[in-house]
């Protein structure tokens, strides 16, 4: 386990941006660390839209703010010090989006944003997994569940950073 191999879960979130402003201020200047962001597309469930071409428009809008958040996450580890040559980005579309690639790879059923990210995490043989803490109530966890969360009680042979 190479603990400086560290995967980045983002979502376009405040959290996220902590995240990430975080592992650059703690692995500045430190030789040999690999990071890669991380982005599993979710788009809002169709039902809620009156129409086709409003929840299309909607999808490229989120699409669009996740693509800027990515460049965004790169640029801020730049700039606290981390070379870009050692930053990538994996962005994980959405098996049922109205644009998804059908040639691509791995496409995200949107089930469990956790188990997307834990598969990746095993895939790659990260050492660390970094992600924001959203800071749901104890109600809204029992519901929906916690990404962190999951996380933290999944997650084998890798350290977890969770960012508050």
């Amino acid at each position: 386990m190479d603990f400086k191999k560290i995967l980045i879960a983002v979502d376009g979130s405040e959290n996220a941006s902590r995240a990430v402003s975080y592992v650059g201020d703690m692995m500045a200047g430190a030789p040999g660390v690999q990071i890669m962001l991380l982005c599993i597309e979710r788009f809002p469930d169709r039902d809620l839209f009156p129409d086709e071409a409003s929840w299309k428009t909607r999808c490229t809008e989120h699409r669009d703010e996740l693509h800027r958040f990515l460049l965004q996450a790169r640029t801020l580890l730049v700039t606290k010090g981390i070379a870009d040559t050692a930053i990538s980005e994996r962005y994980v579309v959405s098996c049922s989006s109205p644009f998804a690639d059908r040639s691509a790879t791995r496409c995200s059923f949107g089930t469990s944003i956790a188990q997307e990210i834990l598969a990746v995490l095993k895939e790659e043989e990260f050492g660390t997994v970094v992600v924001g803490r959203r800071g749901v109530s104890k109600a809204e966890e029992f519901l929906f569940g916690s990404v962190s969360n999951k996380i933290i009680h999944h997650a084998k042979n890798c350290t977890v950073w969770v960012v508050a």
